[in-house]
């Protein structure tokens, strides 16, 4: 396993799926998302840490609702359904952890 991994060869482009790099225990997605983009409502069997890097997100975990900007952390605890979005007017850039080898998840919206 290379030490350094170019973005250009995560698959799916900005997925970083632990189990196809030697197993490491820990996967991401790294986002650009335009204004009012982001996934639909789902869940996860383990924690997921969101890391604003810029722009504005609204989330909603649960039955909570809030609005986070740039350099802060979001927690979505496992089993709670949880979405987000753009709620800026440029770029949202997001890191999206996922503590398991392989992201999973289940969409409670379609």
């Amino acid at each position: 396993m290379a030490p350094i991994i170019p973005k250009e060869q995560l698959q799916n482009g900005y997925l970083f799926q632990g189990k196809d790099y030697g197993g490491v225990p820990l996967s991401f997605f790294w986002m650009q998302l335009p204004p009012d983009e982001g996934p639909k409502l789902h869940f996860h069997p383990y924690d997921e840490i969101f890391l604003i890097l810029e722009g504005r997100a609204t989330f909603t975990v649960g039955e909570s609702s809030l609005e986070v900007e740039a350099g802060n952390v979001v927690i979505g605890p496992a089993g709670v359904p949880h979405k987000f979005s753009n709620a800026g007017s440029g770029i949202l850039r997001i890191v999206t952890l996922h503590p398991n080898p392989k992201t999973i998840g289940t969409r409670v919206e379609e």
